[in-house]
């Protein structure tokens, strides 16, 4: 070891030695269980084998289940079993090969939220591409000649049995310390400190943030824990190495602007994810898209108006569900009814006005969950505002624990079963499925200039702000949420909001109204 090296190393350690008194208990803890591992995992290597047996496991059992129902459905096979599993076999590289080239085992490592639901549209694209290919493949090729409908039943399994393996390898990934990803944040200012907050919300991302690197912080919001300022940004390649750093944010510092290409050039050599919230971040939703002139990436941003067509097609999605779910759901209601009417003396739905599309009221159908007198006593707890309570913003009204609340009612309001009934809303085209949130005239009233924007769409049953945080988000950040939803709509991220609505209604803590 040469001058120069020992004197890296000692500085590395005087670095980590000062460093290791200011961060988290988590960091070193995770730092701790990495060293004890032979094998440096991080979370791009662990995920892709976990997707990688859940794609395997999910193909071959839908291969399995189509030869089982198509050998008992009366018709012949072409091929004996054992060539046909032969040959299934053989396909596999391919298979994973086509699953490569959709992309399907890089975003996890790349994005923060993603999830098995973002994966739908790239794995029915797999799917139905690799099974046309093997089809015409094997009468090519003439080494088979499959059945169309043993094809097609394949096809239907492989879709279903995919996806639901990929969620349970996610579900197991993510219980492992490899999935954790520590990030560091450029920039403790007020953004800096907004993408810090967001990400403490949500621990299901796995981002364990060690802390800020700035030369100029502002004073630390009161909502963020723990976390440490790290120091200047020329600490950053250090602090990288570490603390085994995977992640960095860059979100706005008083660096100048060739200060910062400089620090994020020299970051692409760390083998790290380097992530930067842009200028305008408030405009831009999931629909940019990104077009150049000469090289240079311009940011195009889509129209703010919905076109005839796209209305339709939301409102047929609206009118066919409702249908369908109010059908489905009618001896619920009828149960949940008598239950309500047992529980507390008063009528079985609540009825409210609510601010809907165009700056028309409605009253929205929910089923009772507190006692009958609620409203003329909600001045009497003012005082328990969660949002008041703390000094924040109190344009929202939401008691923890409402006292309010009957016992019935705390159990429909922990599985957002109370707002069932605004699927009648829904078939009377006051709301829509997925739509912006549906405020009271008093929180309503604190919406202005661009930001009712937001009731250029019906207000919906979910929407960003139920899924992303509900009870978590500000009303000011709930309200730009909104208006990216409307700006920023499609009908992909409408079923992709349903379905993730699901398991937030259910795996969450009661909601507070």
């Amino acid at each position: 070891m040469n001058a120069t090296e020992r004197a890296a190393l000692e500085q590395g350690a005087e670095l980590y030695e000062e460093l290791s008194r200011t961060v988290g208990k988590r960091t070193l803890e995770i730092l701790e269980r990495r060293r004890k591992t032979s094998v440096v995992k991080r979370r791009g290597w662990l995920v892709r084998r976990m997707l990688l047996i859940a794609d395997l496991v999910g193909l071959a059992t839908a291969f399995a289940l189509s030869e089982v129902i198509f050998s008992h459905s009366g018709s012949a096979n072409r091929l004996d079993l054992v060539t046909e599993v032969l040959l299934f076999s053989a396909t596999l590289p391919g298979w994973i090969l086509v699953v490569k080239l959709y992309g399907l085992y890089d975003h996890d490592e790349e994005r923060t939220d993603h999830t098995t639901v973002d994966d739908l549209v790239g794995v029915f694209h797999m799917v139905t591409v690799g099974s046309w290919l093997f089809y015409v493949g094997a009468h090519l090729t003439r080494l088979a000649n499959p059945s169309l409908l043993k094809i097609a039943l394949f096809w239907a399994f492989a879709i279903v049995l995919v996806t639901l393996a990929r969620g349970a390898a996610r579900t197991v990934a993510r219980r492992q310390v490899s999935y954790l990803q520590n990030a560091v944040i450029v920039g403790a200012g007020d953004v800096g400190q907004l993408v810090a907050r967001k990400l403490l919300n949500h621990p299901e991302y796995g981002i364990n943030l060690v802390g800020f690197v700035d030369a100029e912080p502002k004073e630390r919001r009161s909502d963020l824990g723990s976390l440490t300022l790290l120091g200047p940004p020329d600490r950053l390649p250090g602090i990288v190495r570490l603390f085994d750093v995977e992640r960095v944010i860059v979100a706005f510092s008083n660096e100048s602007h060739e200060q910062s290409l400089a620090l994020i050039r020299s970051l692409k050599d760390l083998d790290i994810q380097v992530d930067i919230v842009p200028r305008l971040f408030e405009l831009m939703g999931p629909r940019i898209g990104i077009h150049t002139v000469e090289g240079l990436p311009l940011i195009g941003l889509p129209p703010l108006e919905l076109s005839r067509s796209s209305r339709f097609v939301k409102r047929a999605t609206d009118l066919l569900v409702s249908v369908f779910a109010l059908v489905c759901f009618a001896p619920l209601f009828a149960l949940f009814a008598l239950w309500i009417r047992s529980d507390s003396p008063g009528p079985v739905f609540f009825r409210q006005l609510r601010m809907g599309r165009g700056d028309k009221t409605f009253r929205i159908y929910k089923f009772r969950t507190m006692a009958s007198d609620a409203e003329e006593r909600k001045n009497e707890f003012v005082h328990l505002n969660k949002y008041a309570s703390k000094g924040e913003d109190s344009r929202m009204f939401k008691i923890p624990d409402d006292p309010r609340v009957t016992r019935f009612g705390g159990f429909l309001r922990r599985h957002s079963l109370d707002e069932l009934p605004q699927l009648i809303n829904v078939l009377f085209g006051q709301m829509s499925l997925v739509g912006p949130r549906p405020l009271i005239l008093e929180e309503d009233q604190h919406v202005e200039n661009w930001a009712r924007q937001r009731l250029n769409l019906k207000p919906g049953m979910t929407g960003p702000w139920q899924v992303l945080g509900r009870n978590d988000i500000p009303f000011e950040e709930m309200v730009k949420l909104d208006y990216l939803y409307v700006t920023n709509w499609s009908l992909r991220r409408d079923f992709g909001l349903m379905l993730r609505t699901i398991p937030v209604a259910f795996g969450r803590r009661a909601a507070h109204y």
